[in-house]
């Protein structure tokens, strides 16, 4: 589960006259990660592809051309079939030009389309002035100008012109148009006058009639067109559905032909033999020579050369194997099925190298531990587990991880909500515990406030476990470089943070520390005995730190010791945020209800009203009526804002709550010993979907 799967390097060896055979047989088997040929090796090139991969590549390129055109996807796909030779030749050819002939027309039709718009666009400064097309243009002797700009600079200019003999100018808002007789000789007196003015000129369409009746004809050309595209849309539909089924069939088809016939370019080949070299799962290691040996008998050798440890290459630069390499090997994440969701959000940061702990599984054990905590509701967590099983069970990759760890952290929220008593802000404790109240409170109300200090008291711990699980981690990889080095960069930080943490959590200097260190666990709210650690552990606890400080100072150097040393305090207290969510969405939670239903108090604890009028409570006072019991107005805005306070307080689980959690995991538990950079295991080989060869 820590591990990725044991990987082994292997190699096959042969005469060529069998390498198609043994590409057919590998490829078939789906397991070796094949590693490309670097062309190290005296005598030996890379290989060529076989004869007919160009051809099947462009069929390739077309296949997934029509495909994007026709926006094919895999729920179209159908029944799997038998694409054969003749179809790709055939069938191919016809639907291609169909498509083609279809996706040009459409082109055609939407720059048509695009084009009417830009001119009805243009005509509204015209159809603000309300003056005929035709009187705009044709003049033999006036100038005629229509455009933007300030109508009253416009007309100074134009009376200041001794070009100009005689203008007449109309304005709406910002549209101008001139008209000038220019003075004899003056053949250009409009422009001219208009120098140095703020004007955009607009050019005139060449139509007849009024703006508006043109704009009509335009509306009707647009409509027309629209039709006429409409028609093409629901032709390259019918196509679609006629051809989706056989276009990801063929598609699947010719990417295998293409990885069979390209795969010579990976293998070291001479005139007569070839060898090809990768990485396969080691405990599949005897299917692969069963498979070769099926397919060619004795006339290819399978050989494991070497069987990877788990050794940092990083020490002597190659990966520490039974016989040593420099390739590093691909990654296959070897984690429980229940905890493969959580894949997705170590890949998230980077897929860990072969040689790194998978932190998967601390994931798993964690953060649906942190976030079920922080909502502990069973309202809310019922919603989240309702939509993991939506994500889950209806979509695949990324979504389907998603939904896993949505139903994981849902399924331990109902537990914290059912500990805690509460349902949508709502406590139920007297109907699981009787007059005792839960187990546990979240420390909202004044009566109940040593609870928050005890989940603040509890968060601190929480988060030294959690931050020496990571060190711990970092303490074994670094083993690999010697026991000194992983005393001093791994080491050091432990010592330096237990050792402080051991002295805060001490009597020592008892009365600069916050009480609820010593109180929290001693009678009240859990009566477990514990007042603080000795004063002796407590200076114990500060000489194990200045142990750690000085080895932390050999490895970092002083100042860089000095600066980092302040994260064995930093990152701990970060954990408060657990305790600080569960405050802030049970105030929000409790803050909707109140307003809703109203609540009354009795001095030693809260009630809404949620079965009683604020006049029938006997007993204590009310805090607010609530809208509720505030006429139909009240309990229409009641409804609203209970539907909309409960969705801000889900939202901020996933958004709040939920970012908090994965920051703990990225930024304070990765921080100590994941790098991550493995090369992700691409076996060669396909996993039909939509093609059977039966």
């Amino acid at each position: 589960m820590l591990r990725p799967e044991r990987m082994s390097k292997v190699s096959v060896a042969g005469s060529r006259m069998v390498m198609p055979d043994v590409i057919e047989a590998i490829h078939e088997l789906n397991l070796v990660h094949l590693s490309d040929y670097d062309g190290s090796w005296e005598g030996f090139d890379p290989g060529n592809p076989v004869t007919g991969a160009d051809e099947a590549s462009d069929k390739l390129v077309t296949v997934r051309s029509i495909e994007s055109i026709l926006e094919v996807s895999g729920e179209d796909a159908g029944p799997q079939r038998i694409v054969t030779g003749e179809a790709l030749e055939e069938e191919l050819e016809e639907i291609r030009a169909q498509v083609n002939r279809l996706d040009a027309r459409r082109n055609e039709l939407e720059a048509e389309l695009q084009s009417v718009e830009e001119r009805i666009d243009a005509m509204k400064p015209f159809a603000n002035l309300g003056i005929d097309l035709d009187l705009l243009s044709g003049y033999d002797h006036l100038q005629v100008a229509v455009g933007e700009g300030d109508a009253n600079e416009i007309e100074r200019a134009l009376t200041e012109s001794s070009d100009v003999q005689e203008y007449e100018l109309f304005s709406e808002e910002r549209t101008v148009a001139v008209f000038v007789y220019p003075e004899d000789g003056a053949e250009d007196a409009l422009g001219e006058a208009l120098v140095g003015i703020e004007f955009t000129s607009y050019d005139v369409p060449e139509a007849s009639g009024s703006p508006e009746e043109y704009v009509a004809e335009l509306k009707h050309d647009y409509q027309k067109d629209e039709s006429k595209l409409n028609g093409v849309e629901s032709e390259l539909n019918d196509v679609k559905l006629d051809a989706a089924g056989f276009l990801l069939a063929a598609e699947e088809k010719l990417a295998i032909e293409v990885q069979k016939e390209e795969a010579p370019l990976q293998f070291a080949t001479t005139e007569n033999a070839f060898i090809a070299e990768g990485w396969i799962p080691s405990d599949r290691y005897d299917d692969l020579v069963t498979a070769i040996r099926s397919a060619v008998g004795d006339r290819a050798d399978v050989d494991e050369l070497e069987r990877a440890s788990y050794h940092n290459p990083d020490i002597d630069h190659h990966v520490a194997m039974d016989g040593g390499t420099e390739e590093n090997p691909p990654v296959v994440q070897d984690n429980p099925d229940p905890t493969r969701p959580f894949e997705l959000l170590v890949e998230t940061i980077n897929r860990p190298r072969y040689f790194e702990f998978d932190p998967t599984i601390v994931l798993f054990l964690t953060l649906p531990i942190f976030f079920g905590f922080m909502i502990g509701d069973v309202g809310y967590g019922l919603v989240y587990l309702v939509a993991g099983w939506y994500l889950f069970t209806r979509f695949d990759g990324g979504f389907k991880s998603l939904g896993g760890i949505a139903l994981w952290s849902g399924a331990v929220t109902v537990v914290f909500g059912f500990i805690f008593a509460e349902f949508f802000g709502f406590h139920f404790a007297h109907m699981l515990y009787g007059p005792g109240g839960p187990p546990l409170e979240k420390g909202l109300t004044p009566e109940t406030v040593e609870w928050a200090l005890l989940w603040l008291f509890m968060s601190v711990i929480v988060g030294l476990i959690h931050l020496n699980v990571g060190f711990i981690f970092d303490f074994r990889e670094k083993m690999d470089f010697g026991m000194k080095h992983a005393l001093l960069e791994a080491g050091s930080w432990i010592l330096l943070m237990n050792g402080v943490w051991l002295w805060i959590l001490s009597r020592s200097y008892k009365s600069s520390k916050p009480d609820f260190i010593y109180t929290s666990f001693d009678a009240h709210p859990i009566p477990l005995g514990f007042t603080g650690f000795s004063p002796e552990a407590g200076m114990a606890g500060l000489a194990v730190a200045v142990v750690g400080m000085l080895a932390l100072v050999v490895a970092e150097g002083p100042v860089v010791a000095l600066i980092e040393s302040l994260n064995v305090l930093t990152h701990v207290l970060s954990y408060a945020r657990l305790a600080a969510e569960v405050i802030a969405e049970a105030g929000i939670a409790l803050v909707v209800n109140l307003l809703v239903f109203g609540a009354s108090t009795d001095g030693e604890a809260y009630h809404f009203l949620v079965d009683k009028a604020p006049s029938a409570v006997s007993h204590g006072e009310v805090v607010f009526g609530g809208l509720f019991h505030m006429g139909i107005i009240g309990v229409l805005f009641g409804i609203v804002l209970l539907i909309l306070g409960h969705l801000v307080v889900l939202a901020l689980g996933i958004v709040s709550a939920g970012l908090q959690a994965l920051r703990l995991e990225y930024v304070e538990f990765f921080g100590k010993f994941y790098e991550g950079g493995g090369e992700k295991f691409q076996p060669f080989g396909y996993d039909r979907s939509y093609t059977t060869e039966d």
